[in-house]
């Protein structure tokens, strides 16, 4: 290989999976300089590397799936100097046209590294916002699983034994889960009852368990640490900064400007005009946990803040519907929000 081919400038590409990554590289006029196979390992990463540099310089990686199956390798790649662009997967209809394969997905990422259109960085993952991320999927697991068993007491108890469906009405759902779990089954001539009572009490101790996970404090403190002025806005809670980090990332210098991030959280006007109709509508893309986030935030303050207030009666007033005030109301705590997101 001559001195220009190592001087070359060189821009990979991967189609992540579960224990393979395809690999391909490109040359700065997109030509394709070659297509290989690499296990999803720690020595395969390296190999992988290792392959991209026999053609040139490395530029750049398009990845595929940095949050997912490309966590480690986009970790593994960022550790050795390269710059990692987070890659969308290619167009539905080009796909039809064209056909999908591995090798063809690794070559259009990294064609769209080249050319621009990947411009993303991939979430580094590798600080406390991706310890707060594992966290909070356990919570919302735990939230999730509490609400499934207490609808499981709630139905049981509707088509209990009358003596036991007495002992359960008037009880306010907030106690329902503590009754259950209280309950002391007696084997007896019902078998109805008895498994019944059983089956509540079991239910019942499930739901206590999960909500004490829910009050472990320690999401709260990796919030606190990576980012304790966000904590002090007004309606912001540690579950809705936790999501905002998370669709941040650990390094959201990768989000460039204020109108990127609005964009990333789904609340930037989308124009919706037509003839002599002025108008925007809500954005459906973007991260939609980060958007139920400000959601949240934002109908806290309309419930208790009283320049929130004021503002949405004005604008009602003014014949505005409430839909479009949330909007709004939800680009600005954006903004508020973005001067607060830890930086480097």
């Amino acid at each position: 290989m001559t001195i220009v081919d190592l001087a070359r400038p060189v821009t990979g590409g991967v189609d992540t999976h579960l224990e393979v990554n395809v690999a391909a590289a490109v040359d700065n006029l997109g030509g394709l300089l070659g297509v290989a196979q690499f296990p999803t390992t720690a020595v395969g990463h390296e190999g992988l590397l290792a392959w991209l540099r026999g053609f040139g310089e490395v530029v750049r990686v398009g990845v595929e799936g940095t949050s997912s199956y490309g966590a480690n390798l986009a970790r593994a790649l960022r550790a050795a100097g390269i710059e990692v662009l987070e890659v969308d997967r290619p167009n539905r209809q080009s796909r039809r046209r064209t056909g999908k394969s591995d090798p063809a997905d690794a070559v259009e990422a990294a064609r769209a590294a080249l050319s621009g259109r990947a411009q993303g960085a991939g979430k580094s993952k590798d600080g406390d916002v991706e310890a707060i991320r594992a966290l909070l999927v356990a919570k919302r697991s735990a939230r999730s699983a509490g609400i499934k068993t207490m609808n499981q007491i709630r139905h049981l108890g509707f088509t209990a034994p009358e003596e036991l469906r007495e002992q359960l009405k008037g009880v306010s759902r907030r106690d329902l889960a503590a009754v259950a779990a209280s309950m002391r089954p007696r084997s007896s001539t019902d078998p109805v009852g008895f498994a019944t009572k059983t089956a509540l009490c079991m239910l019942g101790r499930r739901v206590l368990a999960l909500h004490a996970e829910k009050e472990d404090n320690l999401l709260a403190k990796y919030v606190e640490r990576a980012a304790p002025e966000l904590l002090g806005l007004y309606g912001v809670g540690v579950d809705s900064a936790a999501s905002l980090l998370v669709a941040a990332g650990d390094n959201p210098e990768r989000v460039r400007s204020e109108a990127a991030w609005a964009h990333l959280c789904g609340v930037a006007p989308i124009p919706a005009s037509s003839g002599k109709v002025s108008r925007y509508r809500l954005d459906r893309g973007g991260d939609r946990q980060a958007n139920s986030a400000l959601w949240v935030i934002v109908v806290t303050r309309m419930g208790a803040d009283k320049t929130t207030k004021a503002y949405v009666e004005r604008r009602l007033a003014e014949g505005k519907p409430k839909p479009d005030i949330i909007r709004i109301l939800k680009r600005y705590v954006a903004r508020e929000v973005y001067r607060y997101l830890p930086r480097p």
